[in-house]
């Protein structure tokens, strides 16, 4: 067992070196991400998204109507759409970041970072959406609960698409902007299952969007926690042998 551990570390510190290929030691490595700068302009959209969900809420007038005349048409056209698939469309755009990666077209970050981008992402968007869900205590159109305000499934959805629209965006346009019409689709979805009014979807929108932002504006922080030592070294890679399998993450301090 001692003997099989060795090797393995042997194999491991070998990884480290500069005769292992770019692509492997990119996969795992830790190394220090740009700070991004925080400018306004990139927060507008998601900002006048949420704002309008906000005005919707306490609005009497146009904007209550747009929603009750919207649900109103949708469930008159559709009154017996139940499809579910939103439970899982929602996920799409960040699933297709792993898999483009896994098959070689490599994104921003490597894994590891794109992995905890996507966690802090998830973390910003949950805790925010189920405060306000709770403060709002706003009813669903089909009456089954009072935290309709704003869309949790949209505000992942559009946490996700923003996701891969900033790891793929410089690698080609169309995969950066593709999981925005997915995410459009699950916010149309929660209206067409009678779970959301129109104004909880585009709020929700907002929230997911600004939710992937801040993520990538605090990680390179986050990160440097770990690594304020110039000697710090950490690495996150697989390992197979038999009987057991896994990812080890080893650090040097």
């Amino acid at each position: 067992m001692a003997a099989t551990l060795s090797s393995f570390a042997q194999n491991v510190d070998s990884l480290k070196t500069t005769s292992a290929p770019d692509s492997l030691r990119r996969w795992y490595s830790g190394n220090p991400i740009p700070k991004k700068k925080f400018k306004v302009a990139t927060f507008i959209a998601p900002v006048v998204l949420a704002g309008y969900g906000f005005a919707a809420v306490y609005d009497n007038g146009a904007l209550k109507q747009l929603d009750v005349s919207t649900k109103g048409e949708l469930q008159e056209d559709h009154p017996l759409f139940a499809a579910h698939v939103d439970d899982y469309l929602q996920f799409a755009p960040a699933a297709a970041v792993f898999a483009l990666n896994l098959s070689g077209i490599k994104g921003k970050h490597n894994l590891f970072d794109a992995s905890m981008l996507y966690v802090t992402s998830s973390a910003i968007m949950g805790v925010s959406t189920h405060f306000v869900k709770q403060g709002i205590g706003r009813m669903r159109p089909d009456l089954s609960g009072t935290n309709s305000f704003p869309s949790g499934h949209t505000a992942s959805a559009f946490m996700a698409a923003e996701f891969l629209h900033q790891e793929y965006k410089d690698v080609n346009p169309w995969i950066g902007y593709a999981g925005y019409f997915v995410a459009t689709a699950t916010g149309a979805l929660r209206m067409y299952n009678n779970k959301h009014w129109f104004s909880d979807v585009v709020a929700g929108a907002g929230f997911g969007i600004a939710s992937t932002k801040i993520a990538y504006l605090v990680y390179p922080y986050m990160k440097q926690i770990f690594n304020k030592k110039k000697d710090s070294k950490f690495s996150l890679m697989p390992f197979y042998q038999p009987g057991a399998s896994g990812l080890m993450l080893s650090g040097r301090f």
